[in-house]
């Protein structure tokens, strides 16, 4: 994976249902507005009923939203839990 790209996953307690690269990942937490870009530091926070953005290449972007989520960022690997089905 390219260092200019963060790899993104939703991972739900039965299994991984979304995977993509991403330029950047957007949401609101209990501190406000964050972003978490390529090469960010650690980073784990809660969200609750606020979008979560995943942005991709080409201007595409995806909103995700979930009663409540865990993001946790480590290396460039962005993982969204959260125990919500996507269909």
């Amino acid at each position: 994976m390219p260092n200019n790209l963060l790899n993104v996953r939703i991972v739900t307690p039965g299994a991984v249902v979304y995977e993509a690269q991403a330029i950047s990942v957007s949401s609101i937490n209990s501190a406000g507005k964050f972003d978490i870009l390529p090469q960010h530091a650690n980073f784990i926070t809660i969200v609750e009923k606020s979008p979560i953005i995943i942005r991709m290449e080409k201007n595409r972007r995806l909103t995700f939203n979930f009663p409540v989520a865990i993001i946790f960022n480590m290396k460039n690997i962005v993982n969204i839990y959260t125990d919500i089905s996507i269909k």
